[in-house]
């Protein structure tokens, strides 16, 4: 198994050229799952986790998170990047703190979200998500830091504004940025040439785009979200619905136990 510092290092260097697609698994079993099909890094997804527990997007507390984290990074031997959301506190101090124990629990980077849930999910003004960014690399060590602004959750129009954010976030120290809704190939491109030459991350929404096509418009990696924890809930979500009208023809659909049993007993 590579040691965290190991871990980081390689995740560093994906960074540094070309386009890789970083998928985000829910639980131990999905990681070790996206492992043995090959790829180099994957992500965690604070929505994806979450269900798991029987709770909403951003119902976990910082202690669940880190536990999960910890599980994640022990079970692969693969850099795992945290969906951290908002890091876990509303001051500075507090987002300092959290982020070092996600650090210690083996991260090889984390993202931390300019969106203020202690608040009922404002946006955070662009002075304090720039303190609260500066005090999340202040303890990020060697893992890759990237900054995220939610705006175009709430208002897919505010390009501009979300640009605005990413290139002062990328002034601050970000190694990376990020902001999910951005669909649109010029607004990408835009994001792209404006905060070169530090790496871009984009969240594929729109089924129909490759990961190549992403890579022609200079995106370094594509994360997925809570989209394939979505596709297993709504695949066992028809096939319980089924049940429950006494109906037991999604069962077949089901992967073959040889082949999990396989994937597992190989990555195990």
């Amino acid at each position: 198994m590579a040691t965290s510092a190991q871990k980081r290092a390689a995740f560093r260097a994906l960074h540094q050229e070309g386009c890789f697609l970083i998928p985000n698994p829910w639980d131990v079993g999905s990681a070790r799952m996206l492992a043995h099909l090959g790829f180099k890094a994957l992500a965690s997804t604070s929505s994806g986790y979450a269900w798991t527990t029987g709770r909403p997007d951003y119902g976990v507390t910082l202690e669940d998170a880190v536990a999960h984290l910890a599980l994640l990074c022990g079970a692969v031997d693969l850099p795992i990047n945290a969906d951290f959301e908002s890091g876990f506190a509303a001051d500075p101090e507090g987002v300092a703190q959290s982020v070092q124990r996600a650090v210690a629990a083996g991260v090889a980077g984390l993202s931390i979200e300019d969106r203020n849930r202690e608040a009922g999910g404002a946006q955070y003004d662009r002075a304090t998500a720039l303190q609260r960014l500066r005090a999340a690399r202040s303890t990020a060590g060697d893992a890759v830091l990237v900054a995220r602004t939610e705006v175009l959750l709430d208002d897919p129009a505010q390009v501009r504004q979300a640009i605005d954010s990413l290139v002062a976030f990328a002034a601050e120290g970000a190694d990376c940025l990020y902001a999910p809704g951005v669909r649109k190939p010029e607004d990408i491109a835009a994001m792209v040439r404006a905060v070169a030459p530090k790496p871009l991350n984009v969240l594929a929404l729109d089924p129909a785009v490759t990961l190549a096509q992403y890579a022609d418009l200079g995106v370094r990696r594509v994360s997925v979200g809570g989209g394939l924890a979505r596709v297993a809930w709504g695949a066992a979500l028809a096939a319980a619905e089924g049940l429950s009208r006494g109906s037991f023809e999604a069962l077949a659909q089901g992967a073959p136990s040889r082949k999990l049993n396989g994937i597992f007993a190989s990555s195990g």
